[in-house]
Parts: C-alpha cells; structure tokens; sequence
C-alpha cells in the first residue's frame, strides 16, 4: 500500500501544489527530449489551498484506506472492534454508574445513553491519538516527496469516521432493542458530526505538528485524552441534574461536551442545547483555525526534523 501511495503522490506535478515549478533548458549531459523541472517556492501564502487539496484528493483516499487495512491487519475480528471499544465501555459504566450510582438519565435507559454518549467520544479519543503521532509515523513518506501534508492527519482522521459509522449501526440496533424510534433529531447527526470532525481536526493537526518538534507528545496525548473524557462528564451522566448552572455554563468551552451531548439529543429524539451547542461550535472553528494556521506554518521544517 505504501508503493501505492507514493506512485499516487509522484503523480502530480510539482507546479500543482504549494511551490512553483518552471522548465529550464536541459544541461549538456541530458537527454533532449526529458525537460528540466526546477521547483521553487512559491511566493505568498495561504491559511489551507482548497484547490491543492482537491488536486490530491484522490492521495486523501489512498491515505484513510491505508489506514484502516493496516489497523485491521491480521486481527481476528477486523472492524468489529469500532464496535467493541464503545460497547465494552457502555457495559462498565452501566455496571458502576447505572446499577450501583443509579444516575437518573429520564426515559432513556442508561445503557442506550451511555453508548450515545461513548460512540462520538471514541471517535474523537481515537482520532486525535492517531493524528497526534501521524506525521511522525509517515516520517518515509514525508521525506522522500511532496504533498499536502495536512493530508497525513486528514487520514488519520478519517479512518476514524470509517469506524464510526461503523460503530453508529450498533446504536441504531440498541435504540431498536430498547423500544426508541429515530426521530426528526437524526437528521441533525452529520451536521453534529461533522462540527465534531472539525473539533478533531483543530486538536489533531495541532498535536501532530508538536509531535514533530517535541516527541515527548507522544506520551501526553494517552494521558491528555484519559483526563479530558473526566472533563466532558456528558458522556456518562446528565449534568443539568448534577452539576450547578455556572458549570453548565462552563463546560461547553470544552467542545467535545456541547457536540457530544447535542449529538445524544439528536439522536435519541431529545431536545437540543442551543447554548452549549453554540459555544462549543464556537470553540471548535477556533481550534481548526489555530491547528491549520501553527500546522502550515511549521510544515516546511517537516522533512528537515522529523
């Protein structure tokens, strides 16, 4: 696969991305029918090339599909384990928080608002560990030609939205089994999940750029993602119940909470949170900003440090 990517990449040509290319004559000792091509900077520049992005889109496909054969190689049970992860996690805290907490959640079972809860959450956990560490992991690929190298993270991430849409089957199975019909609301879950996507990718591109320069990151980002799923306690409890306003006013600075817990809402026919949904949705289009803005600043030094 990796052969696969490279041919894909070294099909472009150079003058169709972030540098500029001219032809020159040939040198004495070349052959009269092979032009010289000189790549150059190209000069200005720009917060992400949408053009040179959908110009290697078809790299971007090559990448996500990479990606997810190489984390089902010679597994035993392949992409059940999208859904395995989730549905492990639901039976542990329905056992501690549902039986022996018996955490009100209203009319929802807690298994089913737990599992609501863990299927965007694992995503975004998932997504940002691998993009986190996925420019230091394609360090061959890196150094040998050019690309966009937002691609590198793009991929990682959206493997990870394989695996949930993969995992979002089993929440439309336990929604079957406990008697919750979709709603209206469900046709608010890509635009949800799409804003979580965004989240992801500020976080993600971000980390993977300071990965780079400071491997010690490579370490932080388990621990950081174990401590921030403690701070978005939507997941596993209802926090209008628990929690005081200012909290509640609080925590949708965390963006995974107002996305996740709208996401929950919307697809389990519950009504929205305008303000946490607001907030966050704020605070997610910051973080892509700033992840995208620090990632194509320092992205020239890649192949220099890496």
């Amino acid at each position: 696969m990796s052969t696969q990517v490279d041919s894909a990449v070294a099909d472009y040509p150079a003058d169709s991305v972030g540098l500029a290319a001219e032809h020159t004559a040939p040198p004495a000792d070349h052959h009269p029918d092979l032009p010289v091509t000189i790549i150059e900077r190209r000069p200005g520049w720009k917060f992400v090339d949408l053009g040179e992005l959908w110009r290697y889109r078809e790299l971007l496909y090559f990448l996500i599909w990479r990606d997810v054969k190489v984390r089902y190689k010679q597994t035993v049970l392949g992409a059940a384990w999208a859904i395995l992860q989730p549905l492990a996690t639901m039976v542990v805290f329905s056992l501690f928080f549902g039986r022996l907490a018996e955490m009100p959640t209203g009319d929802v079972p807690y298994p089913l608002f737990a599992f609501a809860g863990l299927l965007p959450w694992t995503f975004f956990s998932n997504a940002i560990s691998q993009a986190g560490v996925s420019v230091v992991g394609n360090q061959n690929l890196v150094t040998k030609v050019y690309f966009p190298r937002l691609f590198i993270p793009l991929g990682a991430i959206g493997a990870g939205v394989v695996d949930f849409v993969i995992a979002f089957g089993m929440l439309i199975v336990l929604m079957l089994w406990y008697g919750v019909m979709p709603g209206w609301g469900m046709l608010l879950v890509p635009l949800l999940t799409a804003g979580l996507v965004a989240a992801t990718l500020g976080v993600g591109v971000f980390l993977s750029a300071l990965t780079v320069a400071y491997r010690d990151f490579r370490y932080v980002v388990p621990f950081g993602v174990q401590l921030w799923l403690f701070a978005t306690p939507c997941i596993y409890m209802r926090t209008e119940t628990f929690l005081s306003p200012r909290w509640n006013a609080i925590l949708p600075l965390n963006p995974a909470f107002g996305l996740i817990s709208n996401f929950r809402a919307a697809a389990l026919g519950e009504p929205l949170d305008a303000y946490s949904l607001g907030v966050s949705l704020g605070v997610a289009a910051v973080l892509l900003l700033g992840g995208c803005l620090y990632f194509r600043r320092v992205e020239r030094s890649f192949a220099d440090i890496i």
